[in-house]
């Protein structure tokens, strides 16, 4: 099923640093599974090939994971927490009918459940050949227990964090953990909900955005300081290098400029590198190089006292939590949490977004998106509803930076619309304009090197 026709609840816009990781094979850019009869779309068209050999490695995957696990001295360290209190954890085992209830793309989760009935919860970050080096999974870890801590100190329902630890030989239970409050109600299905259910949760998250409004940073970034508001570099994957062993990550940065031209030249060193897009490098390169071109038509008119505020990184719905009356009790999962422009920060959630029409190039707003912004505007927040009327551009050119180009069809959708939305190059069917971007930039060193690869580039 291509992806334009998922809802957004079961697809997750994967960080540019995994294209090209083979789950078969636990390597980075495998020859043999990574080929076109394979990968042709996300769902994988060999699907009679590739799911049973995908559920074996991740059975490998997890069931290692979960005995590097030392449970008793997890249960210790809740219980030395609670003043003693038993607790016990369930005898841990990979079973993949119930896999959907403990982990998801990133995280396992594991229940702490205390004799007075408390529970509590070990969210452990997953991790094989493909993932980054452990001094990275632990920056990751470490944000996101200071944007939860953070969060703890404002209106926004977020878990509370009760301890922690990171990988390293003195951690007795063997793996990073977080252990935080677990908290009622179940993942949003944004999809089955009704339209009066919808509206009650968007009121509500108009609440969130207009809370989080009160807490504005100086620099773009992600909190690295535990019980701190500090932002330090971006704790996500996508955003950082490795070169020779040596960790180098972005940020932070000062300007909405400096974030997209960072981010896109580091995307345009790994294609070079060979680390992402191994598939389809040339058009990869075209592809962010023309990036970098509109980032001045992107940026949004800002006053020179811009401030940059705290953004979840993955709003497609799952990540609130609801009662069975739609109240949120909950917004979790802020692995990724960064601070963003108020152009980002208080765009419209893509859980809101109008798949189809999105993917199928339209730029017009969806009807969850403009009740979205009418609802703040009763709150009087006119500001705020501004981001979100004036939001496609932005979202567009985010979801194009990076993009898997795995889907092909519901990129070219994205980038026709992208173009559109700018007024650049619009009109033009992809190899049309590929050719146009290859006169373009013919004396760009490194599509110049990229050409020298391949025997027959216009092929790519």
């Amino acid at each position: 099923m291509p992806l334009w026709m998922c809802d957004f609840e079961n697809c997750r816009k994967p960080a540019v640093r995994t294209l090209g990781d083979c789950v078969l094979c636990n390597r980075h850019l495998c020859s043999s599974h990574l080929q076109p009869k394979f990968h042709s779309c996300p769902r994988w068209e060999d699907s009679d090939a590739y799911d049973p050999a995908a559920q074996e490695a991740e059975g490998r995957e997890l069931t290692g994971l979960l005995e590097m696990i030392n449970t008793r001295a997890l249960e210790a360290r809740a219980s030395h927490l609670r003043q003693d209190i038993p607790c016990s954890i369930p005898p841990l085992q990979y079973d993949r009918a119930t896999r959907s209830s403990v982990m998801g793309g990133m995280n396992y989760h594991i229940e702490v459940r205390f004799d007075d009935g408390i529970t509590w919860i070990a969210r452990i970050r997953r991790f094989n050949a493909t993932s980054p080096p452990a001094a990275v999974r632990d920056y990751i870890i470490q944000s996101e227990v200071a944007t939860l801590m953070f969060l703890g100190r404002t209106g926004v329902p977020a878990p509370k964090v009760y301890d922690f630890a990171l990988e390293n030989p003195s951690n007795p239970v063997g793996v990073g953990f977080i252990l935080m409050e677990k908290l009622p109600g179940k993942s949003l299905r944004w999809s089955i909900a009704t339209q009066q259910q919808r509206e009650k949760v968007m009121n509500q998250l108009a609440d969130t955005f207009v809370e989080l409004h009160k807490y504005p940073f100086g620099l773009l970034g992600s909190l690295d300081s535990p019980g701190g508001s500090q932002v330090g570099a971006f704790a996500q994957e996508s955003l950082t290098n490795l070169m020779q062993s040596e960790m180098r990550t972005t940020g932070p940065l000062s300007s909405l400029e400096e974030y997209h031209m960072s981010s896109l030249q580091l995307i345009l060193d790994l294609i070079i590198q060979e680390e992402i897009y191994s598939q389809q490098a040339v058009d990869a390169y075209l592809i962010h190089r023309f990036l970098i071109d509109l980032v001045p038509s992107v940026l949004p008119s800002v006053q020179d006292d811009e401030k940059f505020y705290l953004k979840h990184a993955d709003d497609k719905g799952d990540h609130i939590l609801v009662d069975e009356h739609f109240n949120i009790t909950g917004i979790i999962d802020w692995e990724w949490a960064h601070t963003a422009s108020p152009a980002h920060a208080f765009n419209s959630p893509i859980g809101l977004l109008p798949v189809a029409d999105f993917y199928s190039g339209k730029n017009d707003l969806g009807d969850d998106e403009i009740v979205f912004a009418r609802l703040l505007e009763e709150k009087g927040r006119h500001d705020l509803a501004h981001f979100v009327w004036n939001g496609r551009l932005q979202h567009r050119f985010a979801f194009c930076c990076g993009y898997d180009l795995v889907d092909w069809d519901g990129f070219l959708g994205l980038f026709r619309g992208l173009r559109d939305a700018i007024g650049v190059d619009d009109g033009l069917e992809w190899n049309d304009w590929k050719v146009a971007a290859l006169q373009r930039y013919k004396d760009d060193s490194g599509l110049q090197l990229l050409l020298s690869r391949h025997q027959n580039p216009t092929d790519l």
